[in-house]
């Protein structure tokens, strides 16, 4: 699994006054739901005020991101699911969710939380979407990384 070397971080964050948007594809349902269900507990425990946006699929995800952060959000959380098939579109998908939101992220200076899962079947999603059973918690950690680098961000504008 991927989760080997995974930074710990240093306990809780409080992202009180944060606003974050969770965007979320709606392919796989049982996979995203876990995702959006774990981004949502992260952006909870730390205090952060969120809404969450469904879009039709990840390819969307970019042009949805950028609109929420240029309409004010502090961070987005980018979630999806490519699950790879026998023809190249999920190379094509997967190159252009995650160069756009690289993208989104440089041209507007605040965080995305990337929570795309790039998958070769179902149960590898299944293992990282924080469902029970699962091994990992992909959307908690997309969450996660939006937040302290928001965080961060802040720090260094005050500074």
């Amino acid at each position: 699994m991927s989760g080997k070397g995974a930074p710990q971080t240093t306990g809780p964050v409080d992202a009180t006054g944060l606003d974050v948007v969770v965007i979320a594809g709606m392919w796989h349902e049982v996979i995203t739901d876990g995702l959006i269900a774990g981004s949502q507990r992260a952006l909870e425990e730390a205090g952060a005020t969120s809404r969450l946006v469904r879009v039709p699929g990840s390819f969307e995800l970019p042009v949805v991101a950028k609109a929420a952060l240029e309409a004010g959000a502090d961070a987005v959380v980018a979630l999806g699911v490519i699950i790879r098939g026998g023809t190249p579109h999920f190379e094509f998908v997967s190159s252009a969710a995650t160069d756009g939101l690289t993208r989104v992220a440089l041209d507007t200076g605040k965080p995305v939380g990337f929570g795309v899962l790039t998958l070769d079947d179902e149960a590898q999603g299944i293992a990282r979407a924080g469902l029970p059973g699962s091994i990992e918690d992909k959307g908690f950690e997309a969450a996660d990384a939006a937040i302290r680098t928001a965080l961060v961000l802040r720090g260094l504008r005050q500074a």
